[in-house]
């Protein structure tokens, strides 16, 4: 909406304090949807919403598989220690 009416305002910005208070939002609010929907056109550099959400699933897999790693290494200094044990006892 803000791109197909901001020939019509002197800026952009004009054009987004104008809709947001029509559509009740708050001009920040819309400015940032407005600048998503600019890189998800190509018309702005940086993530597009698809990058986004991919950049936040492997973020996610990154820390599980961090995680699992912690415990592999705890279980398995825990085993290493539980097998010097059981070989040094008469």
């Amino acid at each position: 909406m803000v791109l197909e009416h901001q020939g019509e305002h002197g800026s952009q910005w004009a054009a987004i304090v104008s809709i947001a208070g029509k559509v009740g939002c708050t001009p920040e609010s819309l400015r940032r949807w407005v600048r998503q929907a600019e890189r998800d056109r190509g018309l702005r550099s940086g993530p597009t919403t698809d990058e986004q959400a991919r950049i936040k699933a492997l973020e996610r897999e990154v820390r599980e598989l961090r995680q699992a790693n912690e415990i592999l290494r705890k279980a398995s200094a825990y085993f290493a220690q539980a097998e010097l044990d059981r070989r040094f006892k008469p």
